[in-house]
């Protein structure tokens, strides 16, 4: 890892910070209908600050990544603290931020400062790996994979999104190819969260400093702004999950410095989404990524405000744990 990339990894929380007060002033929503915030399991060790989580819904299994470290997590149903799955370093990673695992049960882990490593979950081996290339600086972030096995990843640094299809997949190894790029400011931090409609007709990828949320058209190649009622923008946008619901699915939001999450009602055609839910809690501590997993929401407190990545900081960071949040 170069001096340019460790320098490059930490622009994103910096950003992040000075964002902040724009989302906290952002019109109010509804009333949230008694959501509920509690512990869903600790992670273990005293500097894990995690960013990416993903569940697997054949065996119940959650997985959560350390952007300090590169350590992967795991949690077991029941149990009330995550296992190390991989260790620190494992495969020269030096970040875990984006997690997923995809219908094989093969888990995807995003290390921003090279690529993406692509996991057996029953053997713990690495079985494909693929690199950014290029001198321009990169920051490779968060993933969503597509019902045909298609993986897309987006750099926060290039505002591109990487593609990796079955058939590289297949191969084992490679550079990352651009797919899509949208034509933004490069070396300012913009795309973050990424989802796909689970028919595959488009992603959703949101650009975290001005908080526009992209439709990108898998068919036409066409990127759009998605059209938001009840909010002006989703700036510090971190994590996105979409999940079926009603006529066009529910996007949920990540808003990392201000401690909230959102919850929309998207049109059928992904064009435009509507405010539902928003929830600001300090017990969030900073929520980079979530999930849905058996209900509920499973958010990934990463206290990167408390010692970590984040400045200034605020003191030593408490256990860390991942919360779950119900009626969200």
């Amino acid at each position: 890892m170069t001096m340019r990339l460790r320098t490059s990894i930490r622009i994103p929380i910096l950003v992040s910070l000075a964002l902040a007060t724009g989302l906290a002033a952002a019109p109010a929503a509804a009333a949230t209908p008694c959501p509920r915030v509690s512990t869903a399991f600790a992670l273990p060790g005293a500097k894990v600050y995690p960013e990416g989580i993903a569940a697997d819904d054949r065996t119940g299994e959650v997985y959560v990544g350390s952007y300090a470290d590169g350590t992967v997590y795991r949690a077991r149903p029941g149990r009330r603290t995550a296992e190390v799955f991989l260790p620190a370093g494992a495969d020269g990673r030096d970040t875990a931020n984006g997690l997923r695992v995809d219908s094989r049960g093969r888990l995807w882990v995003t290390d921003s400062t090279t690529g993406v490593s692509v996991y057996d979950t029953a053997t713990r081996t690495r079985l494909a790996h693929f690199e950014v290339g290029g001198s321009t600086p990169f920051f490779v972030n968060d993933l969503t994979i597509t019902p045909d096995g298609t993986a897309w990843l987006t750099d926060s640094l290039r505002a591109v999104v990487y593609r990796v299809t079955p058939a590289d997949l297949a191969r084992g190894a490679g550079e990352l190819r651009v797919a899509y790029d949208l034509g933004l400011p490069g070396g300012t931090i913009t795309l973050n969260g990424i989802v796909s409609d689970p028919a595959g007709r488009y992603l959703l990828t949101a650009n975290m400093t001005s908080g526009v949320l992209h439709r990108i058209d898998l068919r036409s190649g066409a990127v759009t702004q998605v059209a938001l009622e009840g909010a002006p923008d989703l700036r510090a946008a971190d994590g996105l999950h979409l999940s079926p619901g009603g006529t066009g699915g529910i996007l949920r939001v990540a808003h990392n410095t201000t401690n909230t999450l959102t919850r929309w009602r998207l049109s059928p055609d992904g064009t435009r989404a509507r405010l539902e839910t928003r929830l600001t809690d300090p017990s969030l501590q900073i929520p980079t990524t979530l999930t849905r997993h058996h209900g509920r929401t499973l958010v990934v407190r990463s206290q990167f405000d408390k010692g970590g990545p984040m400045t200034p900081g605020t003191g030593a960071p408490t256990t860390f744990t991942v919360a779950a949040v119900h009626a969200l």
